[in-house]
């Protein structure tokens, strides 16, 4: 299997970090944005097989930069799973209703993360 590219949006330098190292070391790439509007350009250029998008980013938030690739005909069927501290009852049926694929609560949990990961990239080998 080809290696695969994980697209890490967050604008936190530590949860940026965590996340990176966990997935270089377990053999995806990387690319990463602290805006909703780098991850936008780096999705049409590059087009991940993943896209792991905090909720809460300055300018942008990950919601309206889900509805943006959601309309690009380039970015609209990459996964998209929503990361987020925003962990109260029936927050994650309100991301799923705005079409996230997935969800992710903060603090991040690396079996979650890998599990969830692996899910979704293995939809997309074959």
């Amino acid at each position: 299997m080809a290696e695969q590219q994980i697209l890490v949006v967050e604008d936190n330098e530590k949860n940026m970090k965590l996340v990176r190292d966990v997935l270089q070391a377990t053999g995806y790439s990387t690319l990463e944005a602290s805006t909703a509007g780098r991850a936008i350009a780096l999705a049409v250029e590059h087009s991940p097989a993943l896209v792991l998008m905090d909720i809460r980013l300055s300018g942008m938030d990950g919601l309206e930069a889900l509805k943006q690739l959601r309309m690009d005909s380039r970015t609209e069927r990459i996964p998209v799973l929503a990361v987020t501290a925003q962990a109260m009852k029936g927050d994650r049926d309100r991301f799923m209703e705005a079409g996230f694929d997935g969800y992710l609560s903060k603090p991040i949990d690396i079996d979650e993360l890998l599990e969830a990961v692996a899910r979704f990239c293995k939809r997309g080998d074959g």
